[in-house]
C-alpha cells in the first residue's frame, strides 16, 4: 500500500496543518510517512506546496513524481490546476470550490471550474461555507481534511483523535470547531455536496 499526496494553497490557509494532521493520523497507524514542504516568496499570499508519501514498508523519496500522485488537495482551485500534472490517471483532485484571487490575471472562475470537470476524479468542497457552518471562519483546512478523509489510508477515527489532540492545548470551543470543520467536510462528501 502506497498513498502519493499533493497539498496545494497559498501561505495563510492551511496547507503545512492539514500535512501535519495527515501525516501525524498515518504515524499512529503505524505507516511510514515522508514529507516535503516548498514555501512561496512570501509567508501570506505565496504559494505553498507539500509532498506527502504514506506506505506500508520503505519509502525512499520525499517528493512525489509528476505523475504519481494519488491525491491533490487544493485549498483553492487554481492552485489544485496547477499541480495537476502530478496527478495519476487513477488519482481525485479535492478542491475547495471558493478562489482566493491573489494575483492581478487569476483567470475566470468558471472556466477553472470546467477545466476540473474535466478530470475523471474530482470534488469541489465548500469550505468556507463549512467553515463558517463549523463556527470558524478560519477552519476551512479542517473540511479540506473531512472532504478528502474518504480517499486517504486512515481511519476518520484517527484522524479525528489527531486533530482533538492538535488543538488539546486550546480552548475547548477551539477544538470542538475544527473537529466540526471535519465532521462537515466529511458529510459534504458523503451527502454528494461536493461536485
Amino acid at each position: 500500500m502506497k498513498t502519493d499526496i499533493i497539498l496545494a494553497g497559498v501561505g495563510g490557509q492551511g496547507v503545512l496543518s492539514i500535512a501535519t494532521i495527515i501525516a501525524q493520523a498515518a504515524v499512529t497507524e503505524t505507516l511510514s510517512v515522508r514529507q516535503s514542504e516548498v514555501h512561496g516568496m512570501a509567508q501570506r499570499g505565496g504559494a505553498v506546496l507539500a509532498h506527502l508519501r504514506i506506505a506500508k514498508g520503505s519509502i525512499f523519496s520525499d517528493l512525489v513524481p509528476k505523475g504519481e500522485a494519488d491525491i491533490i488537495i487544493a485549498m483553492e482551485p487554481l492552485e489544485g490546476l496547477r499541480y495537476a500534472s502530478w496527478l495519476s490517471p487513477t488519482g481525485v483532485l479535492v478542491s475547495a470550490v471558493e478562489p482566493l484571487v491573489n494575483i492581478p490575471d487569476y483567470p475566470e472562475v468558471d472556466i477553472i471550474y470546467q477545466t476540473l470537470a474535466r478530470f475523471p476524479r474530482y470534488r469541489l468542497a465548500p469550505a468556507a461555507q463549512l467553515a463558517k457552518e463549523a463556527g470558524l471562519t478560519k477552519a476551512v483546512n479542517m473540511v479540506m481534511v473531512g472532504a478528502s478523509s474518504p480517499f486517504l489510508p486512515v481511519s476518520v477515527e484517527t484522524l479525528e483523535h489527531t486533530i482533538e489532540a492538535l488543538f488539546a492545548s486550546k480552548k475547548p470551543a477551539l477544538q470542538e470547531a475544527n473537529l466540526q470543520a471535519f465532521r462537515l467536510g466529511r458529510r459534504a462528501d458523503a451527502q454528494g455536496d461536493l461536485r
